[in-house]
């Protein structure tokens, strides 16, 4: 129970984060340049953090099924989230 615990508790902190960053359209600064724009920044932390979350949740459904379906979802958001919203490196001053 003490690893669900800590991964919910992660994906949380990581979909705040994410949904932070979106509302304030600003993000730290260590973040801000590894990522184009805030948008980005926040999107990918936010579909992180849901990914957890579903899958944490599915780990602790009843039924083999479930498990599996909410783990390919988790996956597909990861994919998302790397494919359309990686961090693309340290942008540099003179840009």
């Amino acid at each position: 129970m003490g690893t669900a615990v800590l991964g919910g508790l992660l994906g949380l902190a990581l979909v705040a984060f994410g949904a932070r960053i979106l509302l304030r359209r600003r993000a730290p600064a260590l973040i801000e340049r590894s990522f184009r724009s805030a948008r980005e920044a926040g999107c990918y932390h936010l579909l992180f953090g849901l990914a957890v979350l579903l899958f944490v949740a599915g780990a602790r459904l009843p039924g083999a099924r479930s498990g599996q379906a909410t783990a390919v979802l988790a996956v597909a958001l990861v994919g998302v989230a790397v494919v359309r919203f990686r961090p693309r490196g340290r942008r540099r001053d003179d840009e």
